[in-house]
């Protein structure tokens, strides 16, 4: 279940996406699997190769990209998640979802 976003944001990661660009959306996020997990950043981006380089570039396993077209990406959960937003430098994301 996700909440804390608007649907302009939603909207923009899609055409980010769409776009073949890599796009972050954070918010927040319940599941029973990650009980100590209250956010989730989808990392996004329609052209395959290129999200897969991304992955790899930051020490990521692309076999659990979500090939969920038209939209595939990486959930970052967890520690990766605050220090990949770090190396991307998205202070918004850290100060907003308080990571």
């Amino acid at each position: 279940m996700a909440f804390g976003i608007t649907r302009d944001e939603l909207n923009r990661w899609k055409e980010t996406v769409a776009r073949g660009e890599i796009a972050f959306l954070t918010h927040y996020w319940l599941d029973p699997r990650f009980p100590g997990s209250r956010t989730v950043t989808k990392v996004g981006c329609a052209d395959l190769e290129r999200l897969t380089a991304w992955c790899e570039a930051h020490g990521l396993n692309p076999r659990y990209i979500h090939n969920r077209p038209p939209f595939p990406h990486f959930d970052l959960i967890g520690r990766k998640q605050a220090d990949i937003l770090r190396r991307e430098r998205l202070w918004d994301h850290l100060e907003r979802f308080r990571l």
